[in-house]
């Protein structure tokens, strides 16, 4: 197998204000990897919370590009050994192993969600989400989204003054009456603020919280959910399947990220994990194109809540194949990943 990369920049569309930071562009650097003419693709992108640059995600890429030339074929690679070194950060090995599964796919000529044991082709409402942003903005990305038919709205919250948080998601709640609501603080709440807060959000329709409280104390976590009257969801304290572990049964929802838990494999074992546990599957996202965004919506009919909506936040999507644009991402049934590259588009990192 031979592997090459390339790496761009994925502009967004607005800035996307969240509680501790604002996002207006990333880096994605994309691996392909050939074998017998056929090739295969998968993405990484930049990350300032999981510690990731440029510079870094090319030399690991790289890295383990050069390994795959062991294997005498992908599906070798992708079944019978570990296409990355130990200590890669996940969000390589995902990136590593979707061009793996959309290559074994091209080649026995199935999409991916068949190679991960689902029949019919997957498709769900995604969530789309409105950022910290003034409640006149706000209301019109929420009647704007409505009209197009996404019937689920995740607002972030986080602001210095919560009551400036209230105040959005009433009026998302007044402009899109009939759509769900996903909260998501990013860890921006102490616990008093939570207990406080929560039982004004279900007032208004919130449907669930995601990550309501600072990362690193899943035990307090666990403890607010018991007496949360609102579901919520671990997202930064469930990084990897041990943290899973710890939480399973203790709060009502998990995110699980690809590039945080390391593809789709391990994915479908935090799905196999929780399964009976009282906790339900939330898939989520990075900002990134449909080459990113592709092997999570293989796995859309194992969640609870899907947020797959990182493609749809940029101004302009270099793949295309996971539609998304009326508020439902699904696979196509092409072999492989399903995504398709947009020939205009041009590197500009």
């Amino acid at each position: 197998m031979k592997a090459s990369l390339r790496t761009v920049r994925l502009a967004l569309a607005e800035p996307l204000r969240i509680s501790r930071s604002t996002m207006s562009a990333r880096d994605a650097v994309w691996l392909t990897v050939e074998h017998d003419g056929v090739t295969g693709h998968g993405e990484a992108v930049t990350s300032v919370y999981y510690g990731l640059g440029t510079a870094a995600l090319e030399r690991l890429l790289t890295a383990a590009g050069t390994a795959l030339a062991r294997f005498p074929d992908p599906e070798s690679a992708l079944y019978d050994g570990e296409p990355t070194a130990a200590g890669t950060p996940p969000a390589v090995t995902a990136a590593v192993e979707a061009a793996l599964l959309d290559l074994v796919g091209k080649r026995a000529g199935r999409p991916v969600h068949r190679l991960l044991g689902t029949a019919e082709p997957p498709a769900a409402a995604t969530a789309r989400t409105i950022g910290i942003t003034a409640p006149a903005d706000a209301a019109a990305q929420a009647r704007r989204l409505a009209a197009s038919g996404f019937q689920v709205l995740k607002v972030k919250a986080g602001a210095v003054d919560p009551e400036e948080d209230v105040e959005r998601v009433r009026v998302i709640r007044d402009a899109a009456p009939r759509a769900r609501l996903l909260l998501d603080p990013n860890g921006a709440w102490t616990v008093p603020q939570a207990e406080a807060l929560l039982p004004r959000y279900a007032e208004i329709g919130v449907e669930a919280v995601e990550q309501p409280l600072a990362p690193g104390t899943p035990e307090a976590l666990g403890a607010l959910a018991e007496r949360s009257p609102l579901p919520v969801i671990a997202d930064e304290d469930a990084m990897d399947l041990e943290d899973v572990r710890r939480l399973a049964g203790r709060v009502q929802g998990v995110n699980v990220k690809l590039a945080k838990c390391g593809g789709a494999r391990s994915a479908l074992r935090i799905a196999s994990l929780l399964h009976g546990s009282g906790t339900d599957l939330m898939l989520g996202c990075l900002t990134a194109s449909s080459l990113g965004l592709a092997p999570a919506v293989h796995l859309a009919d194992r969640a609870r809540w899907t947020d797959l909506d990182g493609h749809l936040l940029l101004a302009h999507d270099p793949w295309t194949g996971i539609g998304g644009q009326d508020g439902v991402v699904r696979t196509n049934g092409l072999p492989g990943l399903g995504v398709v590259e947009v020939e205009a588009y041009e590197d500009v990192a």
